[in-house]
């Protein structure tokens, strides 16, 4: 724990001095402290960076409290950010649970349509109106124009080719190669990211999985967690958001559905040649999962922890095997490892770095 103590005493006194903080609640990027302030009945989030943090993903907003800032009264529950004053910001903690302790399967109806409101409301913003400081903008000669929804994704692919793949080759690459994944892997991806279609840009939340979706008591659905939002190519969200759900193929068509009519609704140039590229986006996002369950696998592997490691190295296998048979096409893999096969590469990529360890 850093800081958090401060933020919570000294933002302004006497309101925040008998703050209580609950906590740590880990996620994959970051620590989130929940905030009771005596005065007033909402409670507040302070979110911390971890220690071992892996960035898997492009970061595009230098301050989510200032997105969400800007996006009040323009983006329907998303959380509330509580100003102490001009320097400190906290959100809003929603109270009610996250779609991840609910079933994997379909959403109710209220939900489906609640969230198809979102990506309508996403497309019906201006990018020229969202003032919150970012790095994906004209300044960076990376990204793409306007619309260059090829351009968008080759930089997605671009991302994971060098801060993900050649950036820790030398720590992670042999893992990667034992399992199939050799250095050239993304080029059949980059190839297929030419034939997409043009479609304008929008904001996107970058990251709707059911951990970031919470259902309060009145039954309606609430986004959290937009440190991952980027501008691109609205249809990104739409394949990101199915990749992470894990839906049925009924419940996933239903989706894709409800997002286009919601898209064409707002600004039918968005949802623009979407059945036809919908699928080079879901490769990309299972070839993406490769590389992040392997990484995060070997990572969480050469951590102490509670469980023995044979019992978690054979939950690492399971869901890295699954990820390459999703994966296997985009790929071209021609035969896949057995789960035995996969614990025995981690087994000894976990003795060759136990023994280069100093």
């Amino acid at each position: 724990m850093t800081d958090v103590q401060g933020v919570a005493k000294g933002c302004l006194e006497p309101r925040c001095e008998e703050a209580t903080i609950e906590g740590p609640y880990r996620g994959h990027y970051r620590e989130t402290y929940v905030l009771t302030l005596p005065q007033g009945p909402m409670r507040c989030k302070v979110r911390e960076p971890r220690s071992e943090l892996f960035q898997f993903d492009r970061r595009c907003f230098l301050s989510e409290d200032q997105l969400l800032l800007d996006l009040r009264g323009r983006v329907s529950r998303i959380p509330e950010i509580v100003e102490l004053d001009e320097h400190v910001l906290l959100q809003g903690f929603i109270e009610g649970r996250t779609l991840g302790r609910r079933s994997a399967g379909a959403l109710s109806a209220r939900h489906a349509f609640q969230l198809a409101g979102l990506f309508g409301e996403l497309v019906a913003l201006e990018v020229a109106s969202i003032a919150a400081r970012r790095s994906c903008d004209g300044t960076d000669p990376h990204h793409p124009a306007d619309g260059d929804s090829a351009a968008f994704l080759d930089g997605l692919i671009t991302f994971t080719e060098q801060h993900v793949y050649q950036r820790h080759s030398d720590r992670f690459g042999s893992l990667l190669r034992e399992l199939g994944v050799r250095g050239g892997a993304l080029g059949a991806m980059r190839r297929r990211a030419r034939l997409l279609t043009e479609r304008p840009f929008s904001l996107l939340h970058g990251d709707l999985h059911r951990m970031n979706l919470v259902v309060d008591q009145a039954d309606d659905l609430w986004v959290i967690d937009w440190e991952l939002a980027v501008i691109g190519d609205p249809l990104y969200d739409l394949a990101t958001h199915l990749h992470l759900m894990r839906y049925s193929r009924l419940e996933a068509d239903r989706i894709a559905r409800l997002w286009a009519s919601a898209v064409q609704g707002m600004r039918p140039e968005c949802a623009k040649a979407w059945r036809e590229d919908l699928g080079t986006l879901l490769a990309f996002k299972r070839v993406q999962s490769v590389y992040t369950d392997v990484i995060r696998g070997a990572i969480g592997l050469e951590q102490p922890g509670p469980v023995p490691v044979p019992a978690r190295m054979a939950l690492t296998a399971h869901r890295v095997r699954e990820a390459l048979y999703q994966a296997r096409e985009p790929l071209g893999l021609g035969s896949l490892p057995s789960l035995r096969e996969v614990m025995r590469a981690y087994d000894r990529w976990l003795g060759r770095f136990t023994a280069s360890a100093p």
